[in-house]
């Protein structure tokens, strides 16, 4: 330990702790992220420990003046970011530093501290995928007229506009920004004062140090307070399905920047190339954001291992879903920013995607459809069709651009510019 302190815990324990066993057990490498929220939380409890008369004012102000202070020294062994804190009080203040942890654990403590770093980093997720549906809505609004093919299967299916296909990005990550909405919603529910699972004895104030730090609630259950990592969950949930549909995204990216496809082409700023191969070009980010993707899922899955199955109330188990968490968080913000770097930098080939549109063949939906208005039941103007196709039949009317016109329902291809407008007013709202 720092400066030769003890552990929190170690008056239970004469024998001395085993180095090796602290070296395995310390969470401050991963915790350290929590220190301003602990900080932060430390000074209100402090100061409602001086406003109940639960420590002196005088010292409760001496506590709350050497918190501002706190930081994470060069060279720290503490065993968390909890005992950090509580060191650098005592080497600063001596007795008074130790009436820091009245009526709080660490328990409490680590749950606080998280549940407010977990909102910031709501706020942080939704703020970066919000930044690249504003790229997204405005290369759709840029060149959203172009008429390409939308696929099933990967096969040519229907035309439809450019700004359709995008938006239809712009909804999934919408649907993205309401998880993390609702996650941040599960986080802002203050645990302190619920003690290690039942509460203190003494004449705490939990509602007030709830509002202080902001808090939309405290705690109706001590057991619950302690053990609860459904917020964390929530918060990872999100993250990693914004992830799902980056992957998509990534993998679009791929496939059009492809000399087979040949819709689009990265700029050379995000493009990387080979070390034997002169001319290559490669879409290695959005390789690396499909495989980070896969990775999210596995954390996922690990954090819903880690909880699965605990007693009430808290168990060590649960030091593992802070790094998860934070490299959850991390991901997901850094896919969204370097994905909208690379749509904004993106060229599009209009004129081959016009190409594949007009093949003759993506309007055979729309001839069915023609001869449906005749008066013919769909299922036979279908074989007809197919069986015209079949014989080597291109279709050159409807054109691309005439089937995409036909189809005037709302949220149509050729309507996308209403959800332009729908979206725009769904990121003005979140600023």
């Amino acid at each position: 330990m720092a400066d030769g302190a003890s552990p929190l815990w170690g008056g239970r324990l004469a024998g001395g702790l085993d180095p090796r066993v602290l070296v395995f057990s310390e969470s401050l490498s991963v915790d350290a992220r929590l220190l301003a929220h602990d900080v932060r939380a430390s000074i209100a409890h402090v100061r409602m420990l001086g406003r109940q008369g639960i420590i002196p004012p005088g010292d409760a102000d001496a506590i709350i003046g050497a918190l501002g202070d706190v930081v994470l020294d060069a060279g720290a062994t503490d065993e968390d970011v909890h005992s950090l804190i509580e060191r650098q009080l005592v080497a600063r203040l001596g007795e008074v530093g130790k009436r820091v942890h009245a009526g709080r654990s660490r328990n409490d403590q680590v749950a606080t501290a998280f549940r407010l770093w977990c909102r910031d980093a709501c706020d942080d997720v939704a703020a970066a995928i919000t930044g690249l549906e504003t790229t997204l809505v405005a290369r759709a609004r840029a060149d959203g007229d172009a008429l390409l093919p939308g696929y099933t299967h990967v096969q040519r299916a229907q035309p439809i506009t450019l700004g359709h296909h995008l938006a239809a990005h712009c909804w999934a990550l919408e649907r993205d920004v309401t998880r993390v909405a609702a996650a941040r919603v599960a986080a802002d529910i203050s645990p302190l004062g619920a003690g290690a699972l039942a509460g203190s004895s003494l004449p705490l104030d939990p509602i007030s140090v709830a509002a202080e730090l902001g808090f939309a609630a405290t705690f109706v259950n001590s057991v619950d307070a302690v053990a609860d990592r459904d917020f964390a969950i929530d918060l990872s949930y999100a993250a990693t399905l914004s992830m799902v549909h980056l992957s998509r995204m990534a993998e679009e990216l791929v496939l059009w920047t492809s000399q087979e496809f040949g819709f689009a082409e990265l700029p050379d700023s995000v493009a990387q190339g080979s070390s034997m191969m002169p001319q290559k070009k490669n879409p290695q980010i959005a390789e690396h954001v499909r495989g980070r993707s896969a990775v999210s899922i596995g954390r996922l899955t690990a954090l819903l291992g880690v909880v699965k199955g605990l007693p009430l109330a808290y168990n060590s188990d649960m030091q593992e879903d802070k790094e998860i968490v934070f490299a959850l968080v991390d991901t997901v913000v850094g896919c969204s920013t370097i994905l909208a770097i690379a749509y904004s930098g993106l060229r599009f080939d209009t004129d081959r995607m016009s190409a594949a549109a007009g093949d003759g063949l993506v309007v055979a939906t729309d001839v069915a459809e023609a001869l449906v208005r005749a008066g013919m039941p769909f299922r036979e103007a279908h074989e007809q069709v197919a069986r015209r196709i079949a014989a080597g039949e291109r279709f050159l009317s409807p054109t691309a651009a005439e089937a995409v016109a036909a189809r005037v329902g709302a949220g149509s291809p050729a309507r996308f510019r209403e959800q332009l407008a729908a979206l725009d007013e769904r990121i003005l709202s979140r600023r």
